[in-house]
């Protein structure tokens, strides 16, 4: 058992979006097995009540409060120092003393990082670093400024390239770099030459046993009604240009084929563009206390994200409820599901059109694609295969470092 420092830029409980998913899974992973010494942020004041149940899981939590409006104000420094400004975004003085402070009290003999953001607080302790990047965020700036003109594209350009020198840096100092998805970490690679072997893919998982079928499981959806479900924290700029999208482009060719369908965004927060588009095409349900009911009892669960990269923990846990999935081609591809057997990819509108549509009309089509997404969920990605990847890594540090 070795004395851990865990960094995330965000509060790990409870795992109700998709980095929370991921960073939660690896705490509970290494708390198993090590004394864990927990640093992060509470961004969202309804997490402020959940600090209590991750402190029982830690040796010791510091989750100081972080303002997003005041973050983000604060971030706007960086354009002055040539910094990224998510650096400045997470830049805390009570989050670098608490760093300093435990890793001296405590005995730290290793640092786990989530996310590039958080690196910053583990420099110059002269201790092996783990650092989980989960994906290229340089890369998403880079895409996010192609859709945006003006003085966001700059921003956004901007953002990309100095996140980019920052990533490489860190994964050059670090002992081992992980990100979601091989394709992430190839694209990496390229990016970052100097730190090709150092570099892994980890691959998310699902909690198959949590995320399962439940005959007894009540619809939350009108009788007679056909349902199509998108799930996901919809103040996340690309799951609201996904739904945006999804309804003025897809949605209307659909209802005229099948009358009296559905689109139900279930998701926390809904940003304006979203609840928007409440009406009769749309249901916008906002929090919800459980979202399996409305992943059962979906038709067909759509995922046509442009702009998220790796593995979407909404289309694992979709598949793993056994439904039929229909996933843009770019992000469902990454699952390593098997197109129309397992999953059911899309490339533009008439393809989401085309395949939901066909679903839609078998029924017996679609339980058998989702039977099989199942299948695939449950050899392919479960939690604890999946991160014992950073176990020898952590011990090779832990050995080195005794050496």
């Amino acid at each position: 058992m070795a004395r851990l420092l865990f960094l995330a830029h965000r509060l790990p409980y409870p795992p109700n979006k998709g980095d929370k998913v991921r960073s939660y899974h690896l705490l509970r992973h290494l708390a198993a097995r090590h004394e864990v010494h927990v640093g992060t942020f509470v961004d969202d004041p309804e997490d402020e009540a959940h600090v209590p149940t991750l402190a029982r899981d830690c040796a010791s939590l510091f989750a100081p409060r972080l303002h997003p409006l005041r973050a983000r104000a604060a971030s706007l420094a960086a354009l002055l120092d040539g910094r990224a400004l998510t650096l400045r975004y997470y830049q805390h003085a009570a989050m670098a003393r608490w760093v300093r402070r435990t890793v001296a009290e405590r005995r730290i003999e290793a640092v786990v990082v989530f996310c590039s953001s958080m690196a910053q607080y583990a420099e110059g302790l002269g201790l092996p670093t783990l650092v989980d990047f989960v994906d290229v965020d340089s890369a998403k700036w880079a895409q996010f400024a192609t859709d945006r003109g003006g003085p966001l594209a700059w921003l956004y350009r901007r953002e990309g390239r100095r996140l980019l020198d920052y990533e490489r840096r860190v994964a050059a100092a670090a002992r081992r770099s992980y990100f979601v998805t091989e394709r992430e970490t190839e694209l990496f690679r390229s990016l970052a030459p100097e730190c090709a072997g150092a570099v892994d893919a980890m691959s998310n998982g699902v909690d198959a046993e949590f995320f399962a079928p439940e005959p007894a499981r009540a619809s939350p959806y009108p009788a007679g009604a056909p349902a199509i479900a998108f799930t996901g924290a919809m103040d996340y700029w690309p799951n609201v240009d996904a739904v945006v999208w999804f309804a003025q482009e897809a949605l209307p060719a659909l209802r005229a084929a099948h009358p009296g369908l559905r689109l139900h965004v279930v998701g926390r927060s809904p940003a304006p563009a979203v609840r928007a588009l409440a009406g009769d095409a749309v249901n916008v349900t906002g929090t919800v206390p459980d979202v399996r009911p409305y992943l059962q009892h979906a038709d067909v669960v759509v995922a046509p994200l442009r702009l998220a990269r790796g593995i979407q923990n909404k289309v694992l846990e979709a598949m793993a409820m056994a439904r039929p999935v229909v996933a843009a081609t770019g992000c469902g591809s990454t699952i390593g599901a098997a197109d129309g057997r397992e999953i059911v990819l899309a490339a533009d509108a008439p393809a989401f059109v085309h395949e939901v549509g066909a679903l839609l009309a078998d029924p017996a089509r679609a339980s058998a694609l989702g039977a099989a997404g199942r299948q695939r969920v449950l050899a392919d990605y479960a939690w604890s295969a999946n991160l014992a990847r950073i176990d020898d890594h952590l011990a090779a540090a832990l050995a080195g470092r005794a050496a």
